[in-house]
């Protein structure tokens, strides 16, 4: 397709967008190509980077219905068309014919995923958030047939509660106390696995072999049966996520300041208001205040007097908010009651506790 025939159809498809024929499209990037050989290693999300400012949208870019389980399969070699349909650019495999008796052989499991699973796989079991209550109530180490303070792979300890014989287990060690960040009512307590183990001696008190360990299990820690439930979906569809009020990051699965891209934040809503694995966030940072000084001057936050902060308060007609600074996107992988993780896919700028979430913008085409 030539660039003039590209500028008519854009700038059609941008006409009909003025009149509100169109509030759910795609914004194409910059210098975006018209063809993409796929590679070992790619995801739907990394292909769609190279064509949309908002890659979560792959479903939309791809024609995948949120219905079907599986998307349609791409593999390694293939070369994908970006075309429009319907005024909607869509990627479409266009069939190579090699001449010749050679043949591609193509892995029966080896089209490329959505997403690439490994990314968060160590956090499906690390991270809960459970009711203190409930934690409460659930079995714990007593100690271990080694004199050591600190179990691992191999080691035996003993539970305080009648296990069946050779029922999974996972150990937990208590973690932070997250809060609503509006309201400080409690929103559960992250737990953080320590390893997993099976029950080898059922009674009052059982006896559970350690069968892995990612640090150290000590007297004290949770018991807790592993759950078909705790596994992931083997599939995502994002999704915009649609909430009457923000969501706001709570803390970083690292306990660090900041998060970057493929980082895991927790957030403080989850089923309790409709949050569901797949659903994207936009990540936005407040906008500061800033105010004016006697000289009618801009004074920002950080370089107030006291007197400037007084000023803040009682002088509104001196006080402006500039517009909230976006720093990225990130989709929800696994969710609690009150809770849920998500996994940072895009970061323009550092991701920090206390940054909005909200409902990602429909956008307008903007092809090149």
């Amino acid at each position: 397709m030539d660039n003039t025939m590209k500028r008519i159809i854009l700038l059609a498809f941008m006409t009909l967008n003025i009149f509100g024929l169109n509030a759910d499209t795609l914004t194409l990037k910059a210098g975006h190509p018209d063809t993409y050989v796929v590679k070992k290693g790619d995801t739907l999300w990394d292909i769609s980077g190279y064509f949309l400012k908002d890659p979560w949208r792959w479903p939309t870019l791809w024609g995948v219905n949120p219905q079907i389980a599986n998307p349609h399969l791409i593999y390694p070699g293939d070369r994908l068309t970006l075309v429009f349909i319907d005024g909607q650019p869509r990627l479409v495999k266009k069939q190579h014919i090699k001449k010749g008796v050679e043949g591609r052989i193509v892995p029966k499991d080896g089209a490329i995923p959505a997403i690439d699973l490994a990314l968060i796989q160590p956090y499906l079991l690390q991270n809960r958030v459970v009711e203190q209550e409930w934690l409460a109530a659930q079995p714990f180490v007593l100690s271990g047939e080694s004199e050591s303070k600190q179990h691992i792979i191999n080691d035996v300890v003993f539970v305080n509660a009648n296990m069946p014989m050779g029922q999974k287990v996972a150990i937990y060690e208590s973690g932070r106390e997250f809060l609503d960040t509006e309201s400080g009512d409690v929103l559960g307590r992250e737990i953080i696995l320590t390893a997993s183990g099976r029950v080898t001696a059922d009674g009052e008190v059982s006896k559970v072999q350690l069968l892995s360990n990612l640090r150290e299990t000590k007297v004290g820690y949770t018991v807790i049966p592993v759950e078909d439930e705790a596994l992931m979906s083997a599939f995502f569809v994002p999704t915009a996520a649609a909430l009457d009020v923000p969501a706001s990051v709570i803390a970083t699965a690292s306990d660090n300041r900041e998060a970057g891209k493929l980082e895991v934040v927790y957030l403080d809503k989850g089923l309790n208001v409709g949050v569901q694995p797949g659903h994207v966030f936009a990540i936005y940072r407040d906008g500061e205040e800033i105010i004016l000084d006697n000289n009618g001057q801009p004074v920002r936050a950080v370089d107030r007097s006291s007197y400037d902060n007084v000023v803040a308060h009682f002088s509104d007609d001196k006080v402006f908010k500039v517009p909230d600074v976006y720093h990225g996107n990130l989709m929800v992988f696994k969710v609690f009651d009150k809770t849920s993780l998500g996994l940072i896919m895009m970061s323009d700028r550092p991701v920090r506790v206390k940054d909005k979430l909200v409902t990602p913008a429909n956008l307008t085409l903007k092809g090149e």
